[in-house]
């Protein structure tokens, strides 16, 4: 099997490319852009500059490398930035899907999508695969509007909703919530957490092993990905401090009214998973599991 990642130089294309690695089967065509950050580049790998912004960049990687699947985990994430930069953001996570959608048209590629729990208002959390999105932030709008480019796509699709994703990998700028609350208490400073957002937060590792098994069953249409644990940040940082043997009277709860921020985030989101647990075989781990594989990393 032939597989094409776009955004291989961020967490989720690292994991992904890691995991492919171990795959006998698999040949990888890794794209990102600028030069490869992936560590340990598989064997099985090769690394390719590719700006999908470029229509004729990712239609010409595609034409060259035939892949059997792509898998599109390329975009803009930082919500706020995304609010304030809102041309940088459409580009980003709409023109460039028409970019990707294209080329996969053109070699009749079987298309994994990255998608998010902020295509939801958070009113009615946890969601399965066949909630009614309505978006409350440009960024969750724009990832809205490229799901819909997808399902209107003439290639085999997918769709992976996902939440909440934490992980680290080489040459990441971006923290997590682990990383943060370890790091902060270590130092003893205290720290204010919101105790009234719900999520499933995701471990990078369970994510990559849920496109991978769409990709080895050509599953299609929409999945929810995500970590299996209903939590809120305040509890995720709670058992981060437990797990680390931290001080845990310098956690404060917090609402999310406590912090100003440019975009709205959706109160309660979270997925139920048990379509990708039943015709997936996907199994992804505890938040406290996901925790002791981060730290062994660290």
């Amino acid at each position: 099997m032939k597989i094409l990642i776009t955004g291989a130089n961020g967490l989720l294309g690292q994991k992904l490319a890691a995991l492919a690695g171990l795959k006998s089967d698999v040949h990888l065509l890794a794209t990102g852009r600028g030069p490869c950050r992936i560590l340990d580049l598989p064997g099985n790998a090769v690394y390719q500059t590719c700006d999908i912004s470029q229509a004729e960049e990712i239609s010409s990687s595609c034409l060259e490398f035939r892949p059997d699947v792509v898998i599109h985990t390329a975009a803009m994430t930082n919500v706020d930035e995304c609010e304030l930069n809102r041309e940088a953001c459409r580009i980003q996570n709409v023109e460039a899907v028409k970019n990707v959608i294209a080329a996969c048209e053109k070699t009749g590629s079987h298309l994994i999508h990255l998608s998010t729990d902020f295509i939801f208002d958070g009113e009615g959390g946890p969601y399965d695969e066949t909630a009614k999105p309505n978006p409350i932030s440009i960024y969750g709008q724009s990832k809205l509007d490229a799901e819909n480019l997808v399902k209107a796509a003439s290639c085999p699709w997918s769709i992976v909703r996902t939440v909440l994703v934490y992980g680290i990998a080489p040459g990441l700028s971006r923290s997590n919530i682990i990383l943060w609350v370890k790091a902060s208490l270590e130092q003893g400073k205290e720290i204010q957490v919101v105790d009234d957002q719900f999520r499933t937060p995701t471990l990078a590792e369970d994510l990559a092993a849920g496109c991978l098994l769409i990709a080895e069953k050509k599953a299609t249409g929409i999945f929810n990905i995500s970590g299996k644990d209903f939590l809120t940040p305040y509890e995720m940082a709670m058992e981060t401090a437990d797990y680390f043997g931290l001080d845990k009277t310098l956690i404060r709860k917090a609402s999310a009214a406590t912090f100003s921020q440019p975009a709205r985030r959706p109160p309660r989101t979270g997925f139920i998973i048990s379509k990708a647990e039943n015709i997936l075989g996907y199994k992804p781990h505890s938040f406290s599991e996901g925790i002791a594989i981060l730290s062994s990393q660290i």
